[in-house]
């Protein structure tokens, strides 16, 4: 949960980031970048590392990097200071495919998909969380507590995992190829840069397509590498088996619409009456109007076993990606009352809990035990970058074009709510043809074999 907060504590709090530390609002925004670009890193390989030494060692070295970046950032008088501690909480981000991989060693089958769900829900919860306390945190005692808050959690959740948590007997054994570790590194790299650059450098702009083009490359040449290795980091066959593929689809469109969606609405609850659409409500209670949403996604995550097992995980993708389009739909052609709002926001929070908790347990159920850590932190990657594509895409969309007093117009967010509908759609015609292995009902059989 504190990671997950810490994911989206600080875009509420840009503004006041840039104006302390007087700096532009092209640098202030790697204090976002710089955490996306570490977690899209760490993620797979952390994940991969406890696959083969140990997923409770790895995790712990996630806890203290953590522990270690919250402190940097909680000190920093600097914005060179503040990247480098959100770099550093970025590679708390491997926390979810090793927690993951632990419960899938440890826990009996029956118990792994509810685990799984509700772990998983924690990172939407987080996600909702952290934009709706960071106003008032900041406002009260200043943006650097939006660091500090979170510490004696980490801090204490460190010592119950050394105290309770037993080291996983599953390894995949082999070694870190590293060569593979630093192409996969620079495509995600080239990638997230290229996104979060995108709207200063312009969509069409030399840069932008040089630096794509680049990523393209990378990705092409780490794609070959893992392929030809004997020893592969990420077993990229793996990642084409038709379930992963399209889960992994899923990821990256649910990314998308879930971050675009955080762009759009704390700005039309925000912008002022006058605009013509808004509701001139304050940073605080426009998060208070979010926690429904957030409430949402704990307990569909809290249900995500009990609904897994009735319906099947992929369905529950299926039902969320719908749930979520329905939202983005309802917007687009009603957003003028606050009730309308808040019904669109639980909706969405309801997709959200769906997605998160159920995406996870698709791949789980598609693969070994021992490739557990690196294909749930691939799922979590594609996450991470749909999710940055996003926010930068729909924010955009939303203040190219004419203005009405400085503010956006009316037709800059129908024009995003339009898009995150089309491609809620094309997610959902992807996950209607998900299948999951059979993974699950061997171990099942196993278990009632007394095995």
């Amino acid at each position: 949960m504190s990671f997950s907060v810490l994911q989206s504590l600080v875009i509420p709090v840009l503004p006041a980031i840039r104006s302390d530390l007087h700096v532009s609002q092209q640098a202030v925004t790697w204090v976002l970048t710089g955490y996306l670009l570490s977690a899209s890193v760490a993620t797979p390989l952390l994940g991969r590392m406890g696959d083969m030494f140990g997923k409770r060692r790895m995790l712990l070295v996630s806890m203290s990097a953590l522990a270690v970046g919250v402190v940097l950032s909680g000190l920093a008088t600097s914005l060179d200071l503040l990247v480098v501690g959100r770099v550093v909480q970025g590679l708390g981000g491997a926390l979810f495919p090793l927690s993951f991989g632990i419960i899938r060693d440890e826990l009996p089958a029956y118990r792994v998909a509810g685990a799984i769900g509700f772990i998983s829900a924690t990172l939407g919860v987080g996600g909702g969380l952290g934009i709706a306390i960071a106003g008032p945190i900041a406002a009260q005692l200043g943006y650097h507590w939006l660091f500090w808050a979170p510490l004696p959690l980490i801090i204490l959740s460190a010592v119950a995992m050394m105290a309770f948590i037993p080291e996983s007997r599953v390894r995949a054994g082999g070694r870190v190829n590293l060569s593979c570790a630093l192409l996969l590194s620079a495509w995600l790299v080239a990638l997230l840069t290229d996104i979060s650059e995108a709207p200063i450098w312009g969509w069409l702009s030399w840069p932008f397509g040089g630096t794509l083009l680049a990523a393209a490359v990378l990705f092409c040449a780490w794609w070959l590498a893992e392929r030809h290795s004997a020893n592969p980091l990420v077993d990229v066959r793996m990642l084409t088996r038709p379930a992963i593929l399209r889960t992994n689809l899923v990821a990256l469109a649910v990314g998308f619409v879930l971050y675009g969606s955080l762009i759009i609405v704390p700005v039309l609850l925000q912008t002022p009456r006058i605009a013509g659409y808004g509701f001139g409500i304050s940073v605080d209670d426009a998060g208070l109007l979010l926690l429904p949403q957030t409430a949402m996604v704990c307990l569909l995550g809290a249900l995500s076993g009990r609904l897994s097992g009735t319906i099947g995980s992929a369905r529950a993708v299926l039902i969320g990606v719908l749930i979520g389009g329905g939202s983005f739909a309802l917007l687009a052609v009603a957003r003028s009352m606050e009730w309308e709002i808040l019904t669109a926001t639980v909706m969405i929070g309801a997709s959200v809990g769906l997605t998160y908790s159920a995406m996870p347990n698709v791949i789980v159920e598609s693969v070994p035990h021992e490739q557990t850590g690196v294909a749930t932190g691939m799922n979590a990657n594609l996450r991470t970058v749909g999710g940055a594509l996003g926010g930068q895409v729909t924010a955009s969309v939303v203040t190219t074009g004419t203005k009405y007093l400085g503010y956006p117009a009316a037709r800059g967010f129908t024009i995003s709510l339009v898009l995150l509908v089309a491609i809620s759609a094309v997610a959902a015609a992807v996950a209607a043809r998900v299948r999951v292995g059979l993974a699950p009902v061997v171990e099942l059989t196993a278990v009632a074999k007394g095995d």
